[in-house]
């Protein structure tokens, strides 16, 4: 594993696009992410943390994947799974006031920025702005993991696989099997065979059925400007099955459905703008929601991801 070295500016600034999606960063603390922020690159299978260890830094991932992990009767559990663009550090040491529980090792090569845990805790009692932000991250991660955990407890294997699919669509085929198999609670064996009945149930007419009229059903009803549709409502409304639906996602489009109806929702916010009464009458914000995102930070996010530029950047670039 590489030292800690100083993160270079427009790495860092990265980071803080990204927070500002969620509330705006000030100045001042954007220039103590500047002085403060290190960097670290992990090869797959480098721990940058042990159980029992003390976790001093919490990590953002720039490109790769972590994973968390604990021991119980002898049998390795995975706690929780990160990828690019989220925020890691230990949930049960958390600012290293106690021993962690977990282990935290890299799936795959790994770039790490992070700030340590004491200069955070300082940030706290002076910024508003990094202890809202911080508020909403942790918020997002609560709920995930309680869905997680309900779904574990209730689901059977295939269902707890779709629940895997349907909010990490994108990652189904990059993570190891035994990665998955245990963040899901069951044997490899089995996650390995429920993945074989899903792709058997599917002929590749019947895919190219369902590609065509899951795509005009979204944009002949305009699907995407309800901020809170899921695959459960379109599946009932369609009569298809959500599995199909989700391997139609995760197979041909490669993506999750959060980031497959953004990008009908962003297509419709460029559309409203190209209006100019519009942009005269509303703010950016409320044209999108107007388009389907159900927050501001939500949809700066989603843009930033889809374009790589910010709204307001996007906007400036194309006015004539």
């Amino acid at each position: 594993m590489s030292e800690y070295i100083k993160a270079e500016k427009s790495e860092v600034n990265h980071i803080i696009q990204l927070l500002s999606t969620i509330y705006p960063v000030s100045n001042e603390l954007a220039e103590l992410f500047y002085e403060n922020a290190i960097s670290i690159q992990v090869e797959k299978d480098d721990h940058i943390l042990k159980q029992g260890e003390f976790c001093k830094y919490m990590y953002f991932i720039k490109k790769g994947a972590m994973m968390a992990y604990s021991y119980h009767n002898h049998q390795q559990i995975t706690t929780f799974i990160s990828v690019e663009n989220e925020f890691l550090s230990s949930l049960s040491g958390l600012y290293g006031e106690a021993p962690s529980r977990e282990s935290i090792i890299a799936i795959e090569p790994t770039y790490l920025l992070g700030v340590h845990t004491d200069v955070l805790l300082g940030w706290y009692e002076q910024f508003f702005d990094l202890n809202y932000i911080i508020r909403k991250v942790y918020e997002s991660y609560y709920r995930d993991a309680q869905e997680r955990s309900h779904m574990v407890r209730v689901g059977d294997a295939k269902e707890r696989y779709q629940y895997f699919v349907n909010s990490r669509t994108s990652d189904v085929d990059r993570l190891p099997i035994e990665c998955v198999a245990s963040f899901l609670n069951m044997k490899p064996e089995t996650l390995i065979r429920v993945k074989k009945q899903l792709g058997k149930e599917i002929k590749p007419k019947e895919l190219e059925n369902i590609k065509q009229n899951f795509e005009s059903y979204i944009v002949k009803n305009e699907l995407f400007k309800i901020n809170d549709i899921s695959i459960k409502k379109i599946s009932k409304e369609m009569k298809i099955s959500s599995e199909k639906i989700s391997y139609l996602l995760t197979h041909h489009y490669k993506k999750s459905f959060k980031d497959f109806i953004n990008k009908y929702r962003i297509a419709c916010f460029k559309q409203l703008i190209k209006d100019e009464n519009n942009l005269q009458n509303y703010t950016v914000a409320t044209i999108a929601l107007q388009a389907g995102f159900s927050s501001k930070s939500i949809f700066y996010k989603a843009f930033k991801d889809q374009e790589g530029i910010s709204p307001k950047n996007f906007l400036n670039d194309t006015k004539p």
